[in-house]
């Protein structure tokens, strides 16, 4: 039976293949627990019937599926196959844009509908709280910004937000943004083949670190790079610790990268008692978590200080993006403009324009020159609609509510499938075409509810801007600097957005055309 269900979804590494018969030998076990989906069907019919608090609203239609297992097997195919949003599509023909299944051990509401996203997404705190899979609340932690919640979550993303915005900043991270870029970008030129997974990968690392803990080349970013690198296997993965299994192995590298992250955090701690300059400006976000634990207390309002421990696990998860969604983002922008050439010939034209421009005024590229290029911000979120890096979130209803006329039960896990509304044809014509030029039609992607790669709501990722700048300032330096060409390679979205082959490409300078 395995290899039959690994044949027909898609499975092909042995990795993949091990992974897949695990899975399938617990059927035999877990068998035993018929009994219980039987319950959570008689449970589903008395909230159908009683209609719950939420104002006559019924759980939507759907499929448990087997015991325990649910329908994960074929919503992890589907991440392996050319059409990620088949698993979603399928039942959404069946039971409606809403409907609940059984994932990753957990029975859960599956959100398709762009309005009913919304409304979860702002009724954050006292209607809904973070839910994730217990592979990564394990490995993220209890304290995690993740699964935070009320005043602490609100003030961790008014702190991070407010630096990320400061005009100091802003001018500090865009010169050292360039400087990373153009100097990985330098180091194409006599490659033979560069894998631009990899590559992308050196510029945003290094980056965020910098922008985090300050810390720079040298031996301290090699080993936080090699460590998360292992600790980020395992935020999807079977929620076993067992020596060998791949969550241990990413529970014992975070161990190690707290122990480097907290000695950080505790020089700099040190360093700030003595220091004399109180006023002096925070220059990144450690100094911004400890500054804040430092300050007096207002007369309504007594300020707890922020752990030490807590700060150090928490700076680690936001290393996530440096690693993961932004160098994916700009990997398949690469990727995509590889097969739009009329989209990358237009992209090339304005940026070289605005290269022109600085080099006659002679003045240094600024955060608002980049961002200022129409068709390269239209690019991008083209790039974030077809990428869906951040593909969803998962949230618990406290208590039931009615949504569009769907209860959501109290208890039950709801997943707001953002993937699904960026390929629906409902909602963007052609959705598996790139189409930078679509979004001159569509207008602001702040104010579309079908556009959310960063979140929405109080979670709206603090660092949305940071990530389009760096995007946009890797790839104005690429198309001015190189041609490429890129080889074959697949998408694979499941247990995170990856190259199949890490999109292997072959640069040619600029200057050998002219």
């Amino acid at each position: 039976m395995a290899l039959y269900i690994a044949k027909r979804e898609g499975f092909e590494s042995k990795e993949d293949m091990g992974l897949l018969i695990i899975i399938i030998s617990l059927m035999g076990v877990v068998w035993f627990w018929y009994k219980m989906k039987k319950m959570m069907r008689k449970e589903d019919i008395g909230i159908n019937k009683s209609g719950g608090s939420g104002g006559g609203g019924v759980v939507p239609k759907g499929n448990l599926g087997w015991p325990f297992i649910g329908e994960t097997l074929h919503f992890i195919a589907s991440g392996y196959s050319s059409q990620p949003v088949s698993f979603m599509d399928k039942r959404k023909l069946l039971h409606g844009k809403v409907f609940k299944t059984h994932l990753l051990g957990t029975p859960i509401i599956v959100s398709t509908d762009p309005d009913v996203n919304k409304v979860v997404l702002q009724n954050h705190g006292n209607t809904f709280i973070p839910a994730y899979p217990k592979s990564i609340t394990e490995l993220l932690g209890e304290h995690s910004i993740l699964q935070m919640n009320g005043n602490l979550q609100k003030r961790l993303h008014a702190l991070i937000a407010g630096f990320l915005r400061s005009p100091q900043f802003k001018t500090r991270i865009t010169a050292h943004i360039k400087s990373s870029v153009v100097s990985t970008l330098g180091s194409w030129q006599h490659m033979q083949v560069l894998l631009v997974q990899e590559e992308t990968k050196k510029i945003t690392f290094e980056v965020l670190v910098k922008v985090l803990m300050s810390v720079g080349p040298g031996e301290d970013l090699e080993f936080l790079k090699r460590e998360f690198q292992e600790f980020i296997k395992g935020l999807i993965c079977l929620p076993i610790k067992f020596p060998g299994t791949r969550l241990y192995k990413s529970l014992k590298a975070k161990e190690r990268l707290l122990k480097v992250v907290k000695k950080i955090v505790e020089d700099r701690k040190l360093a700030m008692e003595e220091e004399t300059d109180e006023k002096s400006m925070a220059k990144d976000a450690v100094d911004v978590l400890l500054r804040d634990s430092s300050e007096e207390p207002s007369s309504d309002q007594i300020k707890q200080s922020l752990p030490l421990d807590f700060i150090s696990g928490n700076i680690i998860e936001m290393m996530i993006p440096g690693e993961d969604t932004v160098p994916m983002a700009m990997t398949l922008a690469v990727k995509f403009l590889s097969d739009c050439p009329v989209a990358l010939q237009q992209l090339m034209e304005e940026n070289m324009e605005l290269k022109k421009q600085k080099k006659e005024c002679g003045e240094d590229y600024s955060w608002t020159d980049y961002l200022s290029l129409p068709f390269t911000q239209n690019v991008i979120s083209e790039t974030l609609r077809m990428a869906n890096i951040i593909n969803g979130v998962w949230r618990k209803a406290l208590k039931d509510i009615d949504i569009k006329g769907y209860l959501i039960p109290k208890g039950w896990c709801v997943l707001t499938s953002f993937i699904s509304v960026h390929m629906d044809e409902e909602n963007y014509e052609n959705p598996y075409l790139f189409e930078p030029w679509r979004w001159e039609k569509i207008g602001a992607a702040a104010n579309n509810n079908s556009f959310t790669p960063f979140g929405g709501g109080q979670r709206l990722c603090p660092g949305l801007e940071l990530s389009r700048l760096e995007i946009s300032i890797f790839l104005h330096h690429l198309v001015t600097t190189y041609r490429w060409v890129a080889q074959e390679d697949e998408i694979i979205y499941f247990p995170t957005v990856k190259m199949k082959k890490k999109l292997p490409i072959k640069v040619t300078p600029l200057c050998n055309y002219q």
